[in-house]
């Protein structure tokens, strides 16, 4: 990797994201990678005024024009009546623009971008036509397997499947998905985290048990595990999720792998608040998502916490 650039699309711009980078940008005049925001020049400007953040925003055609130590900006043109307001389709087309823009500067030089990505609506953009985000980006990058890590130094974890209703997870546990996403992980560790990975899988059912005669432990899990082990992976599991996150047994190791959503997020967000970014492996490029959703109750209030954004920067510096 040769890292020069951080894109940040600004997503929904009824969100709090506009005030999470005020509070960031008004703090922190140097970085280490050039800055480059996509996204509605006026509008943003406009949020920041009325939030009480001021700092100079250059404006770009291209990214070969932006500066040093200064935040650029690309415009995407966005009609809008009230500088804060509630979220609505009327933003969708500008948002797969603004995305469109994005992937279309990567493209020239994927070693030398990280995309990080403002909030979007799952109702209102993504329309039920993809699970989330991650999904999407897959969909248009062309990727296949993309697996979603929810980030923190000490642990992180990773949902075997992501944002699909609860009944269907059963159907997607697969010894082969497992095999593949921890090998795919294993190998971001090391190539970009510079760690080794150190495992621990969870299972589907309660204490690891079922009264069926199928079970997803015994079908799928425990091969899985044992395929990764004899690949010389550190990788150990089942373990019963209702139990596993105490400290004691969180200390020895740096990954989770969980089976469904909120079986390793609820947990996460319950350690580290907002100290943890959404990153997506499997992309031509590495994708950042702050660890917080558009937050319509607290648009315009500037009473948001920028945890997350300011640990994404931390990431992303680290990063060569």
């Amino acid at each position: 990797m040769n890292i020069k650039f951080i894109i940040i699309v600004l997503g929904e711009p009824y969100s709090i994201f506009s005030e999470i980078l005020g509070k960031y940008f008004s703090k922190n005049k140097k970085f280490k990678k050039k800055i480059i925001i996509i996204g509605s020049k006026k509008l943003f400007k406009d949020q920041l005024k009325r939030l009480n953040y001021i700092f100079p925003i250059n404006e770009i055609a291209n990214f070969k024009e932006a500066k040093k130590n200064t935040v650029n900006i690309i415009n995407i043109d966005f009609s809008y009546d009230k500088i804060f307001t509630n979220i609505s389709n009327n933003s969708s087309k500008y948002i797969e623009k603004s995305f469109k823009k994005s992937i279309e500067i990567i493209k020239k030089d994927k070693n030398k971008f990280v995309l990080i990505n403002g909030p979007i609506s799952k109702k209102t953009f993504l329309n039920k036509k993809y699970p989330g985000i991650t999904e999407y980006l897959s969909k248009k990058t062309r990727s296949k397997n993309e697996i979603m890590l929810i980030y923190n130094n000490n642990l992180s974890v990773s949902p075997l499947t992501t944002h699909i209703p609860i009944k269907y997870v059963a159907k997607k546990i697969k010894k082969k998905k497992i095999y593949e996403n921890l090998c795919n992980i294993n190998q971001f560790y090391k190539d970009v985290l510079r760690k080794k990975m150190k495992c621990a899988v969870l299972g589907l059912n309660p204490h690891c048990e079922t009264s069926d005669k199928y079970s997803e432990e015994d079908k799928a899990i425990i091969p899985a595990i044992k395929n990764l082990k004899n690949k010389g992976l550190k990788v150990d599991g089942p373990f019963s999720a209702d139990t596993f996150f105490l400290k004691k047994n969180i200390k020895n190791y740096n990954l989770v792998l969980g089976m469904y959503h909120d079986q390793v997020l609820a947990p996460i967000k319950t350690l580290f608040n907002f100290k943890a970014i959404n990153i997506t492996i499997g992309l031509p490029f590495i994708r950042i998502s702050p660890d917080h959703g558009p937050n319509s109750d607290m648009v315009g209030k500037n009473k948001s916490d920028p945890s997350s954004f300011f640990y994404a920067m931390e990431f992303v510096n680290r990063l060569n």
